[in-house]
């Protein structure tokens, strides 16, 4: 959920550690031990703490105006409940919540006990604020209830600005608690009562809250049409604080979104009101989100830039040092380390003068990983130690006083989250029994205080632990819970910003997919030689798990709902010639399991390492592009057969089976299975081939009998500022051989190929296919994702809205014919992938690579010319339209014909 304040993005390296004796108690010896050992880190989290805006009681001191808590009285001698509830409001924005929760909680009882029935229900609302940072839910349920009861006993139009407050803090406490309808009901309310009171910002706030309640829901276009009101009510406002602030939450709103041009803009407007009114505080927060800004473009130069100018800017030290952070993580990142020995003193000596809370207990432990990445990066670099004074000592005693200072606050959260990385320490230093300890203890407060995103880090830093013990079962057991954990997350992990770390994307293949491939793997080894056929089962959910959280990861929000597949009703009765092949990339080896008609589940192993494997597939893609490479290709191709299909190659001929569908994995998806090679012929001369982004997401059925409608758009000239991409001239006769083929066709070309006008087609007729003949790309960046049209691009992010009418499919085939994966991006077909399911249309045929116009006008002929026959599969006609190309002797090199690819329904 997005509030007034800032989100903070601070970098945040998710650490790995080693246990020790008595570690609910830190005794000097123990530590002093501890800190004797060398130790080594892992991944990189970033952590995001946000504050949102409390609930101000009439008559009460602006929070702004907040003094050092050592000014503040002690409880015992304040009788004054204004007082006390500004110490609590202090206490939160200082991140001390459970202190604040004592105070409100006194503060409470006071106004009850005075008939300050209304002042009582703002403190309540606020109460149940600082329940919720503690994950205390029932609690925080219990005092915003009370809240609103208090207040329906009021005159709501005299009371509106408590009443929206309140209601505020409720939606807030809805979509901490899944509950995203009830959440989205609430802050319209909210909105509808601040327009009451004109109260403009707190109408932003609203409509903020709102699209993070549509994109919970996976509602992504009604998330943006909100953003962009909120855009629109900005305009038409003066210049002053509020408004600074409201365009910093709408830039940091839109950078979770991903349009990341409209959030800088937002950002730069922001600053220039803030400089303008000379707010030094707010110039510094949105300098820092505009260094956030530039680091998701992957401009790091300009985001170290922003961080030394929210630094210079004299910011409140949180900020100074949140922006020293994410410095620091860049320098590291690209390796400076001399830039880094500069910086790491003036961290340490910040980080030194900050106040206990939240924020600077997770800048602690943000500092120790940080620590040990440099440690670790400099002996990989280089002998010399650019800086030693700090080491593993400094990293130890960086997380002592992080978790002595979570228990001096009370702070469950924070204890756990220390307390994790503490027992991350311990597991490099191979002090297991410690480690498990100490992980145990973490894992048991974040549990009690409905902390989920720590939880299942801690769950599955136990699953490590206790396969380093030989505890297989146990092991599996806990990394169950973290995969449930993380099922229960998805929503959370990519969308609300306020619970979990919004940055956690960046890190995906570090925090999120190591769980589900170390998890299949011990499940694949626990089978020991005997073939079991539950847990092939189960290893092959998990893996098209995976899948769908790879894309949620990809769109940053969890808009797809996978359902549990019955593999043998699928295989077995509905689509008895076609095998189901799952290739798994593990450390080591590189599994495989199928399934073949009428017969169990089975799997077979190559052993091999992940790195041979990724080599040999980015050496055959590149190989692929060539038409002079065939031969390279063919020897290439063999191996990668050998691993996949090799050892059931008897079985899948005398199966009676015509048809492959792949449910490929990493660097595999950047490869046309049609391609592989073995030995005399390719695969696609025997079999008709499909990919499948995992059959969670679809329901294969054939096409329905009826005359074929296509909707054909296409550019012969790229836009102005695409020049990189080269003229299309053979799109009529592209567009003329599907007329040829008998298919009804309506065309936009060139100047009537517009965004707006293939939506208002789609829509107003009835067409089962859509063939677009444009460049585009396909990236694993959600922003380099795109297709042309004559404005420019269209981001796949849009493509829900342009082939979808009210939610639901009306698109049966999507045709992609001149598009490409982008350059050097190994996970490029994520993208693809996504392109595939954002349509939404139940299969989409596109090209890894652009090919020769002419081939490209062949095979869509050939193509459609097989599909209007009625009486063959999709994936069947793909694989006749790629025979007459390999046939024909100009295009028979695979550069030309296997560059086609099916993608979701086969039929």
């Amino acid at each position: 959920m997005v509030m007034t304040k800032t989100t903070r993005i601070f970098g945040a390296n998710s650490v790995k550690v080693k246990r020790q004796k008595q570690p609910g108690r830190w005794h000097k010896t123990t530590l002093a031990h501890f800190l004797r050992l060398p130790l080594y880190f892992l991944i990189a989290l970033l952590c995001i703490l946000g504050s949102p805006v409390l609930a101000k009681v009439p008559g009460s001191i602006n929070s702004s105006s907040q003094s050092q808590i050592n000014n503040l009285p002690s409880l015992a001698v304040v009788n004054d409940p204004g007082s006390l509830l500004e110490q609590g409001k202090f206490l939160y924005n200082s991140g001390n919540f459970a202190k604040a929760v004592e105070v409100l909680q006194q503060t409470v009882q006071t106004y009850k006990q005075q008939g300050e029935s209304l002042r009582q229900a703002a403190t309540l609302s606020n109460l149940s604020l600082a329940y919720q940072q503690l994950g205390l839910w029932s609690q925080a349920q219990q005092a915003i209830t009370e809240s609103l009861n208090l207040l329906k006993g009021q005159d709501e139009n005299q009371n509106l600005q408590i009443l929206a407050q309140s209601l505020d803090i409720q939606g807030r406490l809805q979509l901490r608690m899944g509950q995203a309808e009830a959440a989205l009901a609430t802050w319209q309310q909210t909105e509808e009562i601040y327009r009451r009171a004109d109260n403009q910002s707190g109408v932003v706030r609203s409509l903020i809250n709102q699209s993070q309640a549509w994109r919970t829901q996976g509602f992504y276009p009604r998330a943006v049409k909100t953003l962009d009101r909120v855009s629109q009510t900005l305009k038409s406002q003066p210049d002053a604080i509020e408004k600074t602030v409201s365009l910093r939450s709408l830039g940091d709103a839109l950078l979770v979104v991903g349009d990341l041009e409209k959030s800088r803009l937002a950002l730069e407007e922001s600053l220039r009101i803030a400089q303008n009114l000379q707010s030094n505080a707010d110039i510094a927060a949105s300098l820092f989100s505009l260094g956030n800004n530039a680091r998701k473009q992957k401009n790091n130069l300009l985001a170290i830039a922003y961080y030394q100018k929210t630094v210079a800017a004299s910011p409140p030290p949180l900020i100074k040092v949140q922006a020293q952070l994410n410095h620091l993580s860049l320098l590291i990142q690209d390796q400076q380390w001399a830039n880094v020995q500069t910086l790491l003193p003036l961290i340490e000596s910040e980080l030194a003068q900050l106040p206990p809370s939240r924020a600077s207990i997770y800048a602690h432990v943000n500092f120790s990983q940080s620590l040990a990445k440099v440690k670790g990066g400099i002996l990989q670099a280089s002998s010399q130690h650019y800086y030693s004074g700090f080491s593993t000592k400094e990293s130890a005693v960086l997380l002592a006083s992080a978790i002595e200072q979570s228990r001096s606050l009370g702070d469950k959260r924070a204890e756990a989250y220390s307390l994790k990385s503490l027992g991350g320490l311990y597991e490099e230093t191979g002090q297991l029994s410690y480690a498990q300890e100490l992980t145990r203890q973490g894992l048991a407060l974040a549990q009690s205080s409905n902390a989920p995103e720590i939880t299942y880090t801690l769950e599955w830093q136990l699953g490590r632990l206790l396969r380093a013990e030989k505890d297989m079962n146990g092991a599996i057991a806990a990394y169950d819970s973290a995969v449930d954990t993380l099922q229960s997350l998805r929503r959370d992990l990519v969308v609300n910003k306020d619970v979990v770390n919004q940055d956690v994307q960046f890190n995906f293949r570090d925090s999120v997919e190591p769980i589900y491939r170390e998890s299949v793997e011990l499940l694949l080894k626990s089978q020991e030689g005997k073939p079991d056929e539950t847990i092939l089962e189960k290893a092959r959910q998990r893996i098209e798990a995976l899948q769908l959280a790879e894309l949620d990861d990809f769109f940053r929000e969890a808009c797809l709902q996978g359902q549990r597949v019955a593999l043998d009703q699928m295989v077995d009765k509905d689509n008895p010639t076609a095998a189901i092949l799952y290739p798994i990339i593990l450390p080591d080896e590189l599994q495989v399991i199928v399934k073949i008609p009428k017969q169990p589940l089975q799997s077979y192993t190559t052993q091999i390492s992940h790195t041979k494997v990724e080599k040999l597939l980015v050496e055959l893609r590149k190989n692929l592009v060539n038409p002079t490479a065939t031969k390279a290709i063919q020897t290439q191709a063999h191996e990668v057969y050998n691993w996949l299909l090799q050892p059931i190659e008897s079985k899948l001929q005398n199966s009676g089976v015509d048809t492959l569908v792949f449910v490929l994995d990493g660097p595999l998806r950047n490869l046309p299975m049609a391609a592989l090679y073995d030995g005399k012929q390719y695969l696609v001369e025997k079999y008709a081939i499909a990919l499948s982004v995992g059959l969670q997401l679809l329901d294969p059925k054939p096409l329905v009998k009826q005359q074929l409608r296509a909707l054909t758009a296409g550019l012969t000239q790229p836009p102005p500022g695409f020049s990189k991409f080269a003229p299309l001239l053979a799109i009529k006769s592209e567009f003329d051989g599907i007329t040829k083929a008998g298919v009804s066709t309506t065309s936009l070309l060139d100047g009537d190929f517009k965004k707006k006008n293939l939506e208002g087609e789609i829509n107003a007729a009835s067409f089962n296919i859509v063939h677009l003949a444009t460049h585009g790309q396909f990236s694993s960046r959600l922003e380099d994702t795109f297709i042309l049209d004559f404005d420019g691009q269209i981001n796949v992010k849009d493509f829900d809205t342009l082939f979808r009418s009210q939610g639901k499919t009306i698109v049966e085939l999507l045709v992609l014919s001149a598009c490409q994966t982008a350059t050097g991006d190994s996970r490029a077909a994520l993208g693809l992938a996504g392109a595939a399911v954002r349509a939404g249309a139940r299969s989409t045929i596109a090209s890894l690579w652009q090919i020769d116009d002419e081939s490209t006008a062949m095979f869509v002929s050939a193509f459609y010319r097989e599909l209007k026959s009625g009486k063959i599969t999709k994936a069947e006609a793909v694989h006749r339209a790629q025979l007459q190309l390999l046939q024909h002797p100009n295009y028979k090199a695979p550069s030309f014909w296997s560059a086609y690819v099916l993608i979701g329904n086969w039929l």
